[in-house]
């Protein structure tokens, strides 16, 4: 394939920036518009997470392009779980038995600012701002735009147009709304909303409590969490229903509930944040939901990537690592296929790399349910306890389902998720049956781990004679 065709992608946000860097490492003319103004040059992080958890399958997408050591430098280490209770007791669950296996808080707009200035570094790479898309001729491979501040409208010609621009993607609207082909498109919501608040750094500008970890207040129906800022503050994320609940995103109208809201429930958290109702009122409560859709591509002309494909909820911390995976899977297919045209291209693309996202979409549904609820259960901390020994006594032989999605990058999402799901249910199994208990992780540990990995087995067995594989 001609190395100088041109490339247009719409969107600059994280995966958007990143896939222009590698296509212009590769040689490529890459032209990409964005709505936003750009962000190293204006604030425009309000209501969107600040902050989010950066692993290992995002740090592959670094290394592919050459900047792992830039962006270290943006990441604060988080090597587990603080659990705090209603009393103000905390508890910290290391993420995995191996010393080495941590999530990372990393800042949304530093990340991005550094791809995009990666990505200008290239001649052949030229970033527009401020210009929306309205829509895509995906027949001839043309996008209509509006320029922000002058309101002039255009049209730009590419040889492929890639959409990384978001859940509300205006290539995948077009693909919905022009009926040109068999289009499958839903988007669920969960009832519950989100509204992002603050610790702000101690006056010396120091974290006013535990600075390596993911804090989480788990209430069963709601939570609350917060991520560390490399200028001593959190970034705090309230996860709450719009309409259930004694408390919910609805009645939670006047200063005085919502402080009676966190004096009930959060009093360790409020006691940290006395800029809670200011930033309660002045910050936006937005909505969680996931987007499937199929197909990606239309032949050769139009691609789908990152979230505009597939948007999920933030439970797993694996939305930003698993667009930056789309750019590292589809750089490989290029790479397996330099004579081919899009169409093929794409059409290997989407076929090994959907199953994947479909199954940290799931993925990510169920961890909302766990960290909310699970967390705090005797059971779930009985099983936890046994993972981490196992996999501090074999880290050859066992990895959580947590830690198969998050640490092992070269596993793909749904291998990670068949195999964790089976685990889970394995231990939880022999743990309510009596046949493992923590007390054997002092005593006899092998045995323990020859039971999970023989039921383990069966069960996988099982789901496969049902057909669920």
């Amino acid at each position: 394939m001609n190395r100088k065709q041109n490339i247009l992608i719409i969107g600059a946000g994280l995966c958007g920036s990143l896939l222009a860097l590698r296509l212009g490492q590769r040689g490529y003319n890459v032209t990409v518009y964005e709505m936003r103004p750009d962000l190293r040059k204006t604030d425009i992080s309000a209501g969107r997470s600040i902050n989010l958890a950066f692993s290992d399958r995002g740090n592959k997408a670094m290394k592919l392009v050459g900047i792992e050591d830039k962006v270290e430098a943006l990441c604060i280490p988080m090597n587990g779980r603080m659990l705090h209770d209603r009393e103000g007791n905390t508890f910290l669950s290391n993420y995995s038995g191996r010393d080495h296996e941590y999530i990372n808080s990393i800042s949304r707009g530093e990340l991005n600012a550094l791809l995009l200035t990666e990505a200008e570094k290239h001649d052949n790479v030229t970033i527009h701002f401020n210009k929306k898309c309205k829509s895509v001729d995906f027949e001839n491979t043309t996008a209509h735009f509006q320029d922000y501040n002058t309101k002039e409208e255009f049209i730009e010609d590419a040889d492929c147009i890639i959409a990384t621009d978001g859940a509300g993607s205006a290539l995948r609207k077009s693909y919905y709304l022009e009926r040109k082909f068999l289009f499958s498109f839903s988007q669920d919501y969960l009832t519950h909303g989100y509204k992002e608040l603050s610790i702000l750094p101690t006056e010396t500008g120091d974290y006013k409590t535990y600075k390596n970890a993911l804090h989480i207040w788990p209430r069963g129906d709601f939570m609350v969490i917060a991520l560390p800022n490399l200028d001593g503050s959190f970034t705090v994320t309230l996860f709450l229903s719009y309409a259930e609940g004694e408390y919910n995103f609805n009645n939670l109208t006047t200063p005085e509930i919502v402080t009676e809201f966190f004096q009930k429930e959060f009093p360790d958290a409020l006691e940290l944040m006395p800029n809670l109702v200011e930033d309660f009122f002045e910050n936006p409560t937005a909505p969680l939901g996931t987007v499937k859709c199929s197909p990606w591509h239309y032949k050769g002309n139009t691609l789908l990537m990152g979230d505009s494909a597939h948007a999920i909820v933030p439970f797993y911390g694996q939305g930003m690592n698993a667009s930056f995976e789309d750019v590292v899977e589809f750089d490989q297919v290029l790479d397996e296929n330099k004579e081919a045209d899009w169409e093929t291209i794409f059409s290997k693309y989407e076929k090994t790399r959907k199953p994947n996202t479909d199954a940290i979409a799931d993925l990510a549904i169920d961890n909302f349910h766990e960290m909310k609820d699970h967390v705090g259960q005797a059971i779930f901390q009985e099983k936890r306890k046994i993972e981490m020994a196992l996999e501090k006594e074999f880290p050859e032989d066992y990895s959580s389902k947590y830690s198969l999605v998050t640490f092992n990058e070269d596993i793909g999402y749904r291998q990670a998720m068949l195999r964790g799901r089976a685990q889970d249910k394995a231990i939880l199994n022999l743990l309510s049956d009596g046949n493992i208990s923590t007390e054997m992780i002092e005593t006899n540990l092998k045995t323990v781990l020859d039971k999970v990995e023989t039921a383990t087995d069966a069960i996988l067995e099982d789901d496969k004679i049902a057909g669920l594989h």
